[in-house]
Order: structure tokens, then sequence, then C-alpha cells
């Protein structure tokens, strides 16, 4: 899947929970220390930093210090992902949502997907940790959508594997399409040693341990 493919169908995987998400569910708890609304926000990022890294770098010389989505997350990995600074940029997106956040989301999925597609792949990214091209960035913000989208599923006690033709159960369906991707780049990002462990459980060899994670 290309990554524009990628991101237009996490987006539209996304704008499908949203109208399942009633006002009452926006305080219930959502993925660790973020209510709903707190990871509703954080999710939302994933659409304007796109925006926003797009627009800074208008005008600019435009730099390729990244050249992968890979590069990307470890660079990220290194200089800002503190996890009090995100747990707190997750609940200040959520309270900038406003009143109606579940509408204030779906316009934002809107028209940044509409900029993704009206944009050139190779247009230049301003990133904190380097400058990239709009194709090698957008796979982190799809992969965010994807992994976010379904953290918003199961807070919301849909299901994730359905069967059936209602909204409920063909939320987490509508992200089928986004997994195949998502997990190829959690294995690029991954250390060897990480990767091992990955092959060890995805065959039946061993059980990765609490807590492991490739981010």
């Amino acid at each position: 899947m290309e990554p524009r493919e990628w991101f237009v169908a996490a987006s539209t995987a996304f704008r499908g929970v949203l109208p399942l998400i009633g006002d009452v569910d926006l305080d219930r708890p959502g993925l660790g220390d973020w209510d709903i609304r707190a990871l509703l926000g954080h999710t939302c990022r994933a659409f304007l930093t796109v925006e926003n890294y797009l627009a800074a770098a208008t005008g600019a010389t435009p730099t390729v210090d990244l050249h992968t989505p890979e590069d990307y997350f470890r660079a990220t990995r290194a200089r800002l992902a503190d996890p009090t600074a995100v747990m707190l940029r997750g609940r200040e997106a959520g309270q900038a949502l406003g009143e109606h956040p579940q509408q204030t989301a779906a316009e934002i999925a809107d028209r940044v997907t509409r900029l993704v597609t009206d944009t050139p792949a190779d247009a230049p990214v301003a990133t904190p940790v380097g400058g990239m091209t709009l194709r090698a960035y957008l796979p982190t913000r799809a992969f965010e959508l994807t992994v976010h989208g379904l953290d918003l599923v199961r807070a919301l006690d849909l299901p994730d594997d359905p069967a059936g033709g209602s909204a409920e159960a063909s939320a987490g369906e509508a992200f089928a399409d986004c997994l195949g991707p998502a997990v190829d780049l959690c294995t690029r990002i991954a250390t060897p040693a990480d990767r091992l462990a990955l092959l060890r459980a995805l065959t039946g060899r061993g059980q990765l341990p609490p807590g492991f994670s490739v981010l």
C-alpha cells in the first residue's frame, strides 16, 4: 500500500469511529493516563502535524535529513518521546477540540485528507527532527491513525474483529487494510533484538515480555 493510500484508508477508518463517540464517552478511560477526549486529541495530531509541517516548509530551502519513516521514529524516540510531555500534549490537544470534539475532529480529518490528496508526494515537510518529503513522512502519520484509531475502538468497547454489518461492528474492521503496512513498519523500526523476539512470538516459540514496544 502506497503511503498516501494508507493515510487515506486510515483517515477514512478513523472518521467512521467518530459518530460512535457519545458526549458521555469523552471522560471515560482512553489509553494510559488519557481519557477518550485526550486520546481523540492526540490522534488528531496525526493530521495537524502534516498540515503544520507542510506549512513550515513553505518558502524554505528544502532539506531532506530523514529519508524513511524509520529514520523519523528513531529520531523522535531520541528527542521527543518523553512520556510526561506526550501525555500533556495529548490532554492539551483534547481540550483544544472544544465543545464539540467529534465534529472538530471530523473537520480536521477531512481538511487534512484533502490537503494530502492535493499535495505532491515529494513536497518538503519540516519536522522538529529534520526535513523530509511528504512521501516519507505520511507513513508515520498513517501508523499513528491506525494504532490510535484502534485504541479508540477498544476504549469504546467496540469489536475490533467483527462479524456483522452494524456500524459498531464495522468500526474495527475498517482498519483491516491498514494492519499490514502498520505491522511492516513495526518490524522496520524494531532493533535486531526486538525482531528476534517478534519472530519467536509470531511463530509460537516464545512470548513477548510485558510492556514490549518497538517505539
